[in-house]
Formats: structure tokens, C-alpha cells, sequence
């Protein structure tokens, strides 16, 4: 009666609702096994909290979030520019930010199927967890407007180049610039930007590598959330309000592909490949099975990119389609991303160029790549498809080169030039994993319940049929025993009126 009463009350109906959008599953017997555990009144309710706390942890993320920004200084720009040596830089950093990423403007779509949000990031410099202060910190690195410009005239006439150059000369604009860790990285007023902006006013004069992305969020997306497929679980339907991307040369390179990188479908496996649709990157990218680890007690599968991510047409033929103009490819372990950053000759690649042609490492002095400090990862546990430990790591380069007209590039052979790198981080915290094992410790009962119940099945059965038998042999016992006293012959003295007595004689 009890179980009746509570199965058919609001408490269940809420877990009903709220289970299958975070660990929805479609097997009738997890449902029938979750429907088990009605009868315990305090178990749903435990699970009801836990699951709503899940979804209030994907609105507001508990896990502290850091992000690392490393930068390239140059050491010899002069020398490079003469041609009389090859660049060589020293890695300084980590500036450290606290991350905070809540999202926004929640709202369900299409009776619960589709999930509609926006994830603005904000960024609080950390101290104690930095080398220095970005403020009062100066490096020389590439000046990226005075390349993107130079790269913007590579097509029209030598003359109109040469005017150009002698011009931004004039401002006193050169390839290298020497500023703060601050101005590079949140921006500051740039002269030959200032200068354009006075004839095209849609041109910003300011620049910066995070500049107006302190606060902003990366567009606005709808999310599935498995309702209808479990496999779906946390896709992304659109984003920016369309389902394709026009960037690249081939349908498959501008696909929207698998989730954001905060959640994937429940019950992973070790063979399947992850997608994750990273709009710094302007492409979806995906990652394969490493290793099984453990995080504060959390079973968790370990997924890496691997090689064959950015890897060329002739390694990998699907990545062709991220060749722009067609064919325009470059080697192994980068990516030009010009067609989504306004034209500038932006490439991405992992930091140190990590898993990228030799070529690209031998050329830029100071380049030390491995794996446990440049490889991008992140640590999900299976059964619920939530990551646990993140590690997003990439680089950002320019492309250095020689163009007619700007004499300063006259000893340059194309070299990608390393700007800098960051390491943006999160761990479950404490807090978190204890609700977390519960949780797996909840669904691992329940998915195993008719197990359960049928091993006690067993063990009673056995017991019954034991102490049966045991009874058995008991009775047996007795009237063995019985029987063998019946069957026993007559002995003096056992009827004493009946025993013989011999006569004495006197």
C-alpha cells in the first residue's frame, strides 16, 4: 500500500521528470529497477535532491574553474628580422584567473526535449596563484594588427604596399611591440588601429587578445536533453541559431558536432569517440579512450585528442574540409583559423606544438612539448557522462612572412610564431564528489536491485532446503535409533520376576 501511495505522489513524479533529463537511459528494466526503490520514501527524496542539485550544478558550476595564460617573449627580435638567427623566446607565466561561467537565460524548449542557454564568462585575476602581476609585467611578442594589415595588402600592388609601410613606419608601428601582460591580454588603444578607425570607424580601435571577453558569453545555444535519446544527451542543436556552420570548404568540416564539453550521454563506452564543438576553435573536434583513472574516489575514463585531429588531408582525408581556400593546407598539428577571426593569420594549435610537425617545433627556439603538460584531456565518469577533471590546453600563433613592399619581412621565410598558451582547468571539488558517490553508489543499487533480490532468492532457498534436510536426517536419526533399542535382546535384570535364580545348596 505504502509503495502504491508513494509512487503516485508529487515527490516521485518530480524524480520522474528530473532523471531522465540528467541520467536518462532506455532500457525499461532501469526504469522498473528505479521504481523498486519507491517504497523508501527517504532514498527518492535523497535522489530527487541529488538530481536537482545536478542541474542546478550545470547552471551554476560548483567546481572552481582556473585559467593560465602563458606567454612567448622574445628575446632576439632584431636578430630574427636581420635574418642572423632564428627566434627564440622564453615561456613567462602562469597569470592566473578564476573562471566563473553560470549560465544564463535557462529555458526548455519543445516540452522539455531542447534546452535553451547562454554561458557568459568572467575573469578574476589570482595573485598568489601568478608569477607576477600582469599590470607591471612586460614582454615583446608579435604585433598582431601591424601583421594583420600587412597580410590584408599581400594582394593589392607593390607601390600601394610600399606607401603603406613607410606610413606605419611613421606611427612607429613595428613587427614586435613591447607591452604589459595586461595590455596584450585585455586589450589597449592601438596607434595604427586608432589611425584606421578615423577613416573606417567600424574597425575598433583597440585590441587585445581577451579584449571584450571579460563578461561576454560565445554565442547562445539550444541543447538536447535526451529525452527522446539518451544518446543525445547535452548536443548541441544550434548555436548562434544555426545547426551549420559556412566557414570551411566541405559540409562535414562545418558540422556542429557533440556537446559543449560540460556533460556527455550517460553510460560511456571505452570504443566510442567524444565530440565536443569548441567555438574558440570555430570547428568541432573529438576525442578517444586513453586510460581508466580515479579522481577523489571517482572511476573515471580518461579522453584525449589524438593526433589524427589536426592532422593533414593526407593523414586524416576528412580534416580536407578545414584546407580554406581548398587545398591551402598546412602540416600536421595546426590550424589556420583566418575565416573566423576576420582574416588575421591566426593558427591554433596545443601548446608547444604538441603532436605538430617537427618543422614547426625546430623553428622557434624555447619549444618543449610533452604530454603532461600540453595535452588536452578530460577525466569523465561513465555511468553519469559528467566530467569530473578538465584540462583544455591550447596555443595561439601568427603567421610570420615575407611580403613584397615591407622591408622589414625581406629575411623571413614563413615561420608560425608562437604568442601564447593557455591551460584552463577544473576539478570536482570536495563537496561535489560526495554527493557524486552517493549518487553512483544509488544507481549502481538500483540498476543491480533484481540482482539483488534474486541472489537473496537463492541464498534463502538454499538455506530453506538445508535446514530441511537437516530436519530430515534429524527424524531419521530418531527412529533409527529407536528401532535398533526395540530390536535389542532380553539381559539379566531387565524383568526381574522372570530372571532364573539358581538354588543354593547349604
Amino acid at each position: 500500500m505504502f509503495f502504491f501511495l508513494f509512487c503516485n505522489s508529487e515527490s516521485a513524479r518530480l524524480s520522474a521528470e528530473v532523471f531522465p533529463l540528467f541520467f536518462p537511459h532506455p532500457s525499461t528494466r532501469f526504469t522498473s529497477c528505479l521504481q523498486y526503490f519507491c517504497y523508501s520514501r527517504s532514498l527518492t527524496l535523497h535522489l530527487k535532491l541529488l538530481l536537482y542539485r545536478v542541474l542546478d550544478g550545470w547552471i551554476n558550476p560548483p567546481p572552481p574553474v582556473y585559467m593560465q595564460y602563458f606567454f612567448f617573449n622574445v628575446t632576439n627580435p632584431d636578430e630574427f628580422l636581420a635574418g642572423k638567427e632564428k627566434p627564440k623566446v622564453t615561456q613567462i607565466g602562469p597569470y592566473t584567473y578564476r573562471e566563473y561561467r553560470p549560465r544564463e537565460n535557462v529555458t526548455f524548449l519543445e516540452n522539455g526535449t531542447k534546452i535553451f542557454a547562454t554561458n557568459p564568462k568572467s575573469f578574476v585575476f589570482l595573485r598568489d596563484m601568478s608569477v607576477g602581476d600582469p599590470e607591471v609585467d612586460r614582454l615583446t611578442t608579435v604585433n598582431i594588427p601591424f601583421i594583420a594589415v600587412m597580410n590584408e595588402l599581400n594582394s593589392y600592388s607593390f607601390f600601394l604596399r610600399s606607401f603603406v609601410s613607410l606610413w606605419m613606419r611613421s606611427l612607429g608601428v613595428e613587427v614586435f611591440m613591447n607591452r604589459t601582460v595586461h595590455e596584450v591580454l585585455w586589450g589597449f588603444k592601438d596607434p595604427l588601429l586608432s589611425k584606421i578607425h578615423t577613416m573606417s570607424p567600424e574597425v575598433d580601435e583597440h585590441f587585445g587578445l581577451m579584449y571584450n571577453k571579460n563578461g561576454t558569453h560565445e554565442g547562445e545555444f539550444v541543447f538536447h536533453t535526451g529525452e527522446k535519446n539518451y544518446m543525445d544527451y547535452g548536443k548541441i542543436d544550434t548555436w548562434n541559431g544555426i545547426s551549420q556552420m559556412n566557414w570551411w570548404s566541405s559540409n562535414q568540416s562545418n558540422m556542429i558536432n557533440g556537446t559543449d564539453g560540460s556533460v556527455f550521454h550517460t553510460f560511456l563506452s571505452r570504443k566510442e569517440l567524444l565530440y565536443i564543438f569548441a567555438a574558440d576553435l570555430c570547428r568541432s573536434i573529438h576525442l578517444g579512450y586513453v586510460a581508466d583513472t580515479e579522481v577523489k574516489g571517482i572511476p573515471a575514463f580518461r579522453f584525449a585528442p589524438p593526433s589524427d585531429v589536426l592532422a593533414p588531408p593526407d593523414e586524416n582525408p576528412s580534416n580536407a574540409g578545414f584546407c580554406v581556400p581548398a587545398g591551402d593546407c598546412l602540416g600536421k598539428g595546426v590550424l589556420k583559423v583566418s575565416v573566423c577571426r576576420q582574416g588575421a593569420p591566426i593558427v591554433v594549435s596545443f601548446p608547444h606544438f604538441y603532436q605538430a610537425d617537427e618543422r614547426y617545433i625546430s623553428a622557434i627556439d624555447g619549444m618543449n612539448p610533452n604530454a603532461e603538460e600540453h595535452e588536452t584531456y578530460l577525466d569523465i565518469n561513465p555511468t553519469t557522462g559528467v566530467p569530473i577533471r578538465a584540462c583544455k590546453r591550447a596555443q595561439l600563433n601568427v603567421i610570420l612572412k615575407r611580403v613584397p613592399g615591407f622591408p622589414k619581412t625581406k629575411f623571413l621565410n614563413e615561420t608560425i610564431f608562437p604568442i601564447m598558451f593557455v591551460n584552463e582547468t577544473a576539478t570536482i571539488d570536495d563537496g561535489s564528489a560526495a554527493q557524486m558517490r552517493t549518487l553512483l553508489l544509488i544507481v549502481t543499487v538500483v540498476s543491480n536491485f533484481p540482482v539483488i533480490i534474486v541472489g537473496l532468492g537463492v541464498i534463502l532457498l538454499v538455506v530453506l532446503i538445508f535446514l530441511v534436510c537437516r530436519n530430515r536426517q534429524r527424524k531419521v536419526k530418531k527412529i533409527t535409533t529407536s528401532s535398533n533399542r526395540n530390536n535389542q535382546p532380553l539381559r539379566n535384570g531387565s524383568y526381574i520376576a522372570m530372571s532364573p535364580v539358581e538354588v543354593q545348596k547349604c
